[in-house]
């Protein structure tokens, strides 16, 4: 049996994925996400929320953290390190958090 949430996306679907994540863009096979915070205390706020969604949907992003800015990176990694429907879903789950 195919799982459908590991199996890459195309360009092109990527791209309509994206028309709706404005957070979000696409560079060397991954979404990336920059976020600048107020201080390092909302980034890390932020790190732990990222981190709670991420357990929920067992799906976890590259994460880098330097005082006020952060940096979230997706990709499958069972996929061949390209994105799937699992980083859009992880992407969404985020944006709203950051929204």
């Amino acid at each position: 049996m195919i799982n459908r949430m590991s199996t890459p996306l195309d360009l092109d679907q990527i791209k309509l994925a994206l028309s709706s994540l404005t957070h979000w863009r696409f560079e060397d096979d991954k979404l990336l996400m920059d976020i600048k915070l107020k201080n390092f205390s909302e980034a890390l706020s932020l790190l732990v929320k990222v981190g709670i969604e991420a357990e929920k949907l067992n799906h976890h992003p590259e994460i880098y953290n330097i005082y006020n800015k952060v940096t979230l990176k997706l990709t499958t990694h069972d996929a061949g390190n390209k994105v799937t429907q699992k980083d859009i879903v992880l992407a969404r789950a985020i944006e709203n958090l950051v929204l």
